[in-house]
């Protein structure tokens, strides 16, 4: 199965020292989110449970806000059996829908991929990361900053690349 981790930079580099990364909460194709986004293709759901993994990157930065201003999701391949799905989404919001539990810790080995903002939408980022709490209180001009940091497309990199990247 195809899960998107939430990282930062600093995070990253941490996974690249102990050749494994901790995360407990991932995103995926669900049934919540296949059912949501019913005439999507596989594609088109992965690419949405990527992005529910770039929000939950850019929360990880909000409350890091020494780290690299850059979101960070990467992909990776693990067994149907190291992924939980609780269900029950129905009513939350798109990113709840994707978001899965992973019973352990992903090896480095099962990344495929790394999706990294470009260093150019760092300062974009970093006003969203500082608007997240007031964007999530319905302040719409907060929501604008956020809205403006995830219309940057995140950059694809190869397992290879990695170190390069913190």
């Amino acid at each position: 199965m195809r899960v998107y981790l939430p990282s930062t930079l600093p995070e990253l580099a941490r996974a690249l020292a102990d050749g494994e990364i901790t995360v407990h909460r991932a995103y995926a194709v669900t049934p919540a989110l296949r059912e949501w986004y019913a005439d999507g293709d596989t594609e088109e759901l992965e690419y949405a449970a990527m992005l529910a993994a770039a929000r939950a990157s850019l929360r990880m930065l909000a409350g890091d806000l020494d780290a690299p201003c850059r979101r960070v999701v990467l992909a990776a391949e693990v067994p149907d059996g190291a992924v939980a799905y609780e269900g029950g989404y129905e009513n939350l919001g798109e990113s709840d829908r994707a978001e899965v539990r992973l019973r352990d810790v992903v090896p480095l080995k099962k990344v495929v991929s790394a999706h990294v903002d470009d260093p150019a939408a760092a300062p974009d980022v970093q006003a969203a990361a500082r608007a997240l709490g007031a964007a999530d209180q319905g302040d719409l001009d907060a929501q604008f900053t956020v809205d403006g940091a995830e219309g940057h497309e995140l950059m694809w990199y190869a397992t290879q690349e990695l170190s390069d990247l913190p």
